[in-house]
């Protein structure tokens, strides 16, 4: 029998969004990357935001019962820094640290801000900048709180090739290098959803995409949030309401063309993704409709005409689900993992190695020997914070609202994870959102790209191999328990 009945996937839910300015001060410490020659920002590309989004139950008045969504356009912060904005979000607005979800946009261009580099050049600033940030944050955080009101999230998707592997094989150095490679499998997929409250009004509209920010490296000196600056200016032209960006699982995707200090790459890529997102948002149907046939009408030839029409009670009460839960998925270290102190021997060899290159005057050598510094520097702030176990319990965050599934993960996943989530379930709008409150485990590549020559992403993992297959599965039953409910 024909299908004569379409009702897209919904949530019902109570929801409010809400965004701020969070630029930082220019001169502040921007370095972020190991070949960069510069340490300060001289100027600013785009200015950096927050964007809350306040969503609770359909059916209920009870703030306890308020999740905060909040984006930042920030690279991540690490596990000290990531604590301390958690807590003090969370004393502002009265919503506990474990119903803040912190997504990062994960731009490379706003600067690192790690306490442990107060004393490099412009890093003076960054404490005094965090507590800003955390107050600006409770400010939007509260003002979504105490706006929030019925509205239904509709789901849809687009495509865009914006995003394309990044783990080209060198043939001449006989290794792996991060950039393009034309070869390598991405997920395009473009999920958006569009926030309306019973008024027809938007409220918010969401775009969650796989794709590094990584257009602008070394050689920029401004404070930028990259691709994603633009591709927001397109959608919010258009619906004039916050867009909150949420990164996929980008692990060993980037764009096309980045590693570059032209800004208007980004501001171009950013468009590419933007009209992308804008066609598959402009395509989405009224909130709690339903496209039903409505029968034939003679004319030159007989026409089937459809239309629009309130979604049925059993499409209702669906959409009207609300559902969490959190799970653990215990995850095996790496047995080379290493010590606080052997990473330190290897940082005091690249520091040496640095004054040498620069007492010759070898500027090459001296930028390879400082971004080895870097690596290492950032190697001791992981161990830091893992836990001295043989295992790292690592958390699942779920959330089934209505038709769609959330997740808020951990760590930067190689992007087989959402291609295999949406394999599996591929009638279920999945939004996929990584380097949730920050990144404690780092990469999780795939299984068959460990033991590749010079693969950046296994030198900065801290789990073992296979562990992102695990995590998939475990997923995978988070995401089931939710939908058998």
């Amino acid at each position: 029998m024909p299908t004569r009945c379409v009702c897209p996937p919904q949530s019902r839910v109570q929801a409010a969004a809400a965004r701020a300015d969070i630029t930082p001060p220019v001169g502040i410490y921007h370095r972020m990357w190991g070949a960069a020659k510069h340490d300060r920002s001289t100027g600013v590309h785009r200015p950096l935001t927050a964007t809350a989004l306040c969503l609770s139950p359909p059916n209920t008045a009870d703030p306890a019962e308020n999740v905060i969504f909040i984006g930042l356009d920030h690279c991540l912060f690490w596990s000290n820094e990531m604590t301390r904005v958690l807590e003090g979000v969370a004393a502002l607005t009265g919503v506990p640290p474990e119903r803040i979800v912190i997504l990062f946009s994960h731009t490379h261009a706003a600067g690192l801000m790690g306490l442990e580099r107060k004393d490099l050049p412009g890093g003076d600033l960054i404490e005094p900048y965090l507590e800003q940030l955390i107050s600006t944050v409770g400010e939007i955080a509260r003002e979504a709180r105490d706006r929030i009101q019925p509205a239904t999230i509709v789901y849809g998707s687009g495509r865009c090739d914006l995003a394309t592997n990044r783990d080209f094989y060198d043939e001449q150095a006989e290794r792996y290098v991060c950039g393009f490679n034309p070869d390598g499998l991405s997920d395009d997929t473009v999920a958006v959803a569009k926030v309306t409250n019973d008024t027809g009004d938007t409220l918010a509209t969401i775009v969650n995409y796989a794709c590094h920010p990584t257009t602008l490296a070394w050689d920029n000196t401004l404070i930028s949030p990259d691709y994603v600056g633009a591709m927001r200016e397109v959608v919010e032209s258009a619906t004039t309401a916050p867009c909150l960006f949420i990164q996929g699982a980008s692990g060993d995707i980037g764009p096309r063309e980045g590693f570059v200090g032209d800004v208007e790459v980004a501001d171009r890529n950013g468009r590419q993704l933007g009209y992308a997102a804008l066609s598959a948002l402009e395509s989405l149907p009224p909130a709690g409709q339903a496209f039903q046939y409505a029968g034939p009408v003679v004319s030159g030839a007989t026409i089937g005409t459809w239309s629009h029409q309130p979604a049925d009670h059993d499409a209702q009460r669906r959409s009207s689900t609300w559902l969490h839960s959190t799970t653990t998925a215990p995850l095996t270290y790496r047995p080379d993992l290493g010590t606080r102190e052997s990473v330190e021997r290897d940082r005091s060899e690249w520091q040496a190695r640095q004054q040498t290159a620069e007492q010759n005057g070898d500027v090459a050598a001296a930028r390879d020997a400082r971004a080895m510094i870097e690596r290492s520097t950032r190697r001791l702030t992981r161990l830091a914070s893992l836990p001295d176990a043989d295992e790292y319990p690592y958390p699942i965050r779920a959330w089934r609202l209505g038709d769609a599934i959330w997740l808020a993960l951990d760590g930067e996943h190689y992007n087989v994870l959402q291609r295999e989530l949406r394999r599996r379930f591929p009638d279920v709008p999945l939004i996929v959102g990584t380097l949730a409150n920050g990144s404690n485990v780092w990469y999780l590549p795939d299984a068959d790209s460990f033991g590749k020559p010079g693969l950046y992403q296994e030198e900065a993992s801290v789990l073992a191999k296979g562990s992102l297959e695990k995590l998939i599965d475990a997923s995978e039953h988070a995401i089931r328990e939710l939908l058998n409910q």
